[in-house]
């Protein structure tokens, strides 16, 4: 039996710690656990002495009710690691080139070079384009510094792509970096947890669109990502 879960919230996680159960009461012989979107997934070291690592502590909660699991793009793959049982992490990215049309001499921009993986994903899906990334230094979760990228913007479609927007401060710093040179600016993640008023700082940031795969449910969310985890079920 499988079940899926994206567990966007503390009640989310108790839901799918009582699908798990309901599960095994039913007979099934053995479950499989899909996390769309993994909550406290970015959680996945402890900064401090005696700081808990969420990530670990998760894992182990949904490894007590599940015989696999299956992540979609974890914010680190180590992540998986966590888990007490065998688990695969799937790559969507790819997905997320599909909504785009003809763009104007394309850069697919990452805003670190961490997430430069997966905009190359996207370019190599999308077909042609050039692959930059910017340099991040995160103060806090809503002070970040992004210095721009090398390649020139002038005239051109951005594709900024990263696992996850959640605040938007790290999109909103690299969008004011290409100020009004590009043509036209647009986010992709696959992950659109877009926390508080979020949406509404891309959009005034001057962010033309925002394209996202389903793994939370949201307006800009218009990718599936079924095909990609149909494939490792």
């Amino acid at each position: 039996m499988t079940v899926v879960a994206s567990t966007v919230s503390d009640s989310a996680h108790v839901e799918l710690l009582q699908l798990q159960d309901a599960a095994r009461e039913a007979g099934a012989d053995s479950v499989t656990t899909v996390l769309p979107y993994m909550g406290y997934a970015r959680q996945d070291d402890s900064f401090e002495s005696g700081q808990p690592v969420s990530a670990r502590a998760v894992a182990r909660a949904i490894s007590t009710g599940t015989d696999r699991v299956v992540t979609v793009n974890p914010h680190e793959l180590s992540v998986n690691e966590y888990f007490d049982v065998p688990a695969t992490a799937v790559d969507a990215a790819g997905l997320l080139a599909a909504p785009f049309g003809d763009l104007t001499e394309p850069l697919f921009l990452a805003p670190d070079p961490g997430a430069r993986p997966l905009a190359e994903t996207v370019r190599d899906s999308y077909g042609r384009g050039e692959l930059d990334h910017c340099e991040k230094t995160r103060h806090t979760d809503t002070e970040v510094d992004v210095e721009p990228c090398d390649a020139p913007v002038s005239g051109r479609d951005v594709v900024l792509v990263d696992d996850i927007v959640a605040t938007g401060t790290t999109m909103s710093e690299a969008v004011a970096h290409l100020g009004r040179d590009a043509s036209r600016v647009y986010v992709a993640c696959v992950h659109p947890v877009l926390a508080r008023d979020a949406y509404t700082r891309l959009q005034r940031a001057g962010v033309e669109a925002i394209y996202a795969t389903d793994t939370v449910e949201h307006p800009v969310s218009q990718v599936s990502a079924a095909p990609a985890i149909a494939e490792v079920l």
